[in-house]
Order: C-alpha cells, then sequence, then structure tokens
C-alpha cells in the first residue's frame, strides 16, 4: 500500500486540527483558571478608599492600594541632605556594628544549612532516582520523605526547633537545612535520571558494590549540575536566614521584626540593602567557583 500525497495533505490537516483544538482548548482551560484564582484571590474586589480631599470613594482594590504602596516605600527612605550626607547615612545605618554581625550570622547559618542540606539531598537522590534505586520499596519512602522536607515551609520548622531547642542559630540551621535536603534531593535525582548508564554498567560489570556505582559511575556526570544547584541554594538560604530569625531563629531575622514591631521603616530599607548587597555578592562569587570548579572537572 502506498502512501500518496493526497493521503499525506488529509493527515496534515487533520494533525493541524488537533493541535489547534488543543491549544484552543487549553487557552480556554487557562483562561477559566486565571479567573476563577483572580476571583478568590480578591483581584476583583471593590474597596472604599479616602481620596486626598478627605472624602470617600468607591473602586477597584487595585489601583485604590497602589498610592498606598509608595506611601509605604516613601516612609522607608531617610531624609538625605547633601551638607550632611555623610552624617545622614550613617545615621540610616546607625546600628551598622550590630547588624554586621547578625549579618555574619546569617551567612553562617545558610552556609551550614546548605553543607547538611546537601550531605541529606545528595544521598537520598540515588534511591530517589528510578535509574539507580536498589529496590522499588527505598524509592516509594525515600521521595516521600523529600517531599514532606520540602513541602513543609521553613518558618514552620524553624517553629518546631524552636520549641524544641529554643531560641538562636541552631533551629535557623536544622530548619533550612531539612528544606534544603528535600529540594535539593528533588533536584539532584533529577540528574540522576537524565545520566548515561553506560559508566554506571562499566562499574557493576567490574564487581564494583552499588556504592561503588554511584561514586564512579554517576556522581562525575552529574557533579556539574550539583555544583550549579548547590552554589543556587546556598543564594536561597542565606535569604530565608534572614527572614527565619522573624520566629527567634537568629540571623537578621530578628533585627527585621523589630523595625517592623515598632514601625522603623528606614530600618528596614536599610536591612534590605544590606541583605540586597549579601546577595550580589554571594551571586557573584557563586559564578566564579561554579565556572572554576567545572572548569578543572571538564578539563
Amino acid at each position: 500500500m502506498t502512501y500518496s500525497l493526497t493521503d499525506f495533505d488529509r493527515d496534515y490537516r487533520e494533525h493541524r486540527r488537533r493541535s489547534r483544538m488543543v491549544f484552543w482548548s487549553a487557552a480556554l482551560l487557562l483562561a477559566v483558571l486565571t479567573w476563577v484564582t483572580s476571583a478568590l484571590s480578591g483581584f476583583f474586589k471593590v474597596t472604599q478608599y479616602t481620596l486626598p480631599d478627605g472624602s470617600r470613594e468607591e473602586g477597584w482594590v487595585i489601583p485604590a492600594g497602589l498610592p498606598r504602596l509608595g506611601e509605604y516605600l516613601s516612609k522607608t527612605i531617610p531624609e538625605l541632605r547633601w551638607e550632611s550626607l555623610l552624617a545622614d547615612i550613617a545615621n540610616w545605618f546607625g546600628r551598622g556594628a550590630i547588624w554586621a554581625e547578625l549579618l555574619l550570622e546569617t551567612v553562617l547559618i545558610g552556609f551550614l544549612a546548605t553543607l547538611f542540606g546537601v550531605i541529606g539531598g545528595l544521598l537520598l537522590s540515588f534511591v530517589a532516582s528510578r535509574n539507580l534505586s536498589p529496590a522499588p520499596w527505598m524509592l516509594w519512602v525515600s521521595r516521600r520523605s523529600l517531599e514532606i522536607m520540602r513541602t513543609v515551609p521553613e518558618l514552620v520548622w524553624a517553629l518546631i526547633f524552636v520549641f524544641c531547642f529554643g531560641v538562636g542559630p541552631m533551629a535557623g540551621v536544622l530548619a533550612i537545612s531539612i528544606h534544603a535536603a528535600g529540594a535539593l534531593g528533588k533536584l539532584y535525582s533529577e540528574a540522576n535520571e537524565n545520566i548515561d548508564m553506560r559508566p554506571v554498567e562499566g562499574v557493576k560489570a567490574a564487581g564494583g558494590s552499588w556504592a561503588d556505582q554511584m561514586r564512579w559511575g554517576v556522581f562525575p556526570q552529574v557533579l556539574p549540575n550539583v555544583i550549579s544547584y548547590t552554589l543556587l541554594r546556598f543564594e536561597i538560604n542565606v535569604r530565608s536566614s534572614s527572614i527565619i530569625g522573624y520566629v527567634g531563629a537568629g540571623g537578621l531575622g530578628q533585627e527585621l521584626r523589630t523595625a517592623i514591631s515598632l514601625q522603623e521603616y528606614t530600618n528596614l530599607s536599610a536591612l534590605f540593602l544590606i541583605i540586597f548587597a549579601t546577595v550580589i555578592v554571594i551571586d557573584w562569587a557563586s559564578e566564579r567557583i561554579r565556572h572554576r570548579i567545572i572548569g578543572i572537572v571538564t578539563a
């Protein structure tokens, strides 16, 4: 039976028709879901707000609230005068010595939590990979464990550990490391599932144990991904450690809590700039380290 040009045109038109149907069905479903979630989130809510002349008016909540956002941001910007610029900046960062000490604590929390998260996530990732897991039940248990670790928010973990061990950096390290292990284990396992299995089979044929297969057959292939994910997670963990201190888990978070509670808006902007500058430095250093290590490994 020959496949004629007429048959090709017919099949092509049918394929285009099905593709268009799938596209418009998916677009309609996305539009409906967007509308429903927006309505449930209050995006279409009508509220009353005060005009500059003091009168009240009803309107859509988003344009009514945007001026308040600008008002809030304006409160966080200190008054800086050219003739006393250095003194104003010094006053803006008046708690700089305390913040520097807490910033170091924040970075160390993020570092230690990343270290523990990498160890836990990497070990579980081999068992959680479909192509590497020694047994189906180990695959199921490891995947569910990783899901629990990353499903519970870091703030909840921090509250639990603050209750168990008291306030301080230890609770922050444990909270972030568990969440990081769950997230990194997922990423590492996906990288493991995309490897070339021939080196693993070669190690197995040479008499290597399952651990030897992971060490010599898998790890060298996924090392660039492990480095990239780890450095990215370190940046995320530093940001997280600056937040979970809000519940007493150490770091700059306790200063953020004090500034919010006492409505010290200029302190909030100063803390934001400190965290922002820290993330920039970490991002730059992580990029340099990643390129250097990958260059050495692949050379």
